[in-house]
């Protein structure tokens, strides 16, 4: 069967790079907390706040775009990785693959249904936040686990 909405294998390196440092940025900004912003920039916002609680479309506004870069530096990184062939990619492997990504879907959807009944407030928006990654988290980690498991079988039948 041909792979054809995927990547060639060097870009998993590439994605490697850029997800490992993205990743630790990632932490660092959500357990620790910063006086100073890191990037401020003047961007283009389809809406953003405005003063007196009201919000302004299509316009430039000056904001910090700390999360922007590194959540954006994350999901490349992480789409490289996760949509990447392997070295040698077969029909098993394109199972676990898709086996792997509806396990991602599945896990990540029960974790914001559990997430919709008990977290309430702006502590909800983190989950939000958080569930955006949770199918690419989800999938690396169970393809990866599965290939390395697949490797070590392998192995003990040699």
């Amino acid at each position: 069967m041909q792979a054809k909405l995927l990547l060639p294998n060097r870009f998993k390196k590439i994605g490697w790079v850029i997800l490992i440092p993205a990743t630790i940025l990632g932490l660092i900004l959500c357990y620790y907390e910063f006086s100073e912003a890191w990037l401020w920039a003047k961007v283009f916002a389809i809406a953003s706040e405005g003063s007196e609680f009201k919000y302004k479309y299509f316009t430039y506004t000056n904001a910090n775009i700390t999360n922007t870069v590194i959540g954006g530096l994350f999901i490349i990184g992480a789409m490289l990785v996760s949509f990447s062939k392997e070295k040698n990619e077969d029909e098993y492997i394109a199972e676990l693959r898709l086996s792997s990504l509806l396990w991602a879907v599945f896990v990540s959807y029960v974790l914001l249904f559990l997430g919709f009944l008990f977290v309430y407030g702006t502590p909800f928006l983190d989950v939000m936040v958080y569930n955006m990654f949770t199918v690419l988290i989800i999938f690396i980690t169970r393809f990866n686990y599965l290939m390395y498991k697949n490797s070590k079988t392998v192995l003990d039948e040699k």
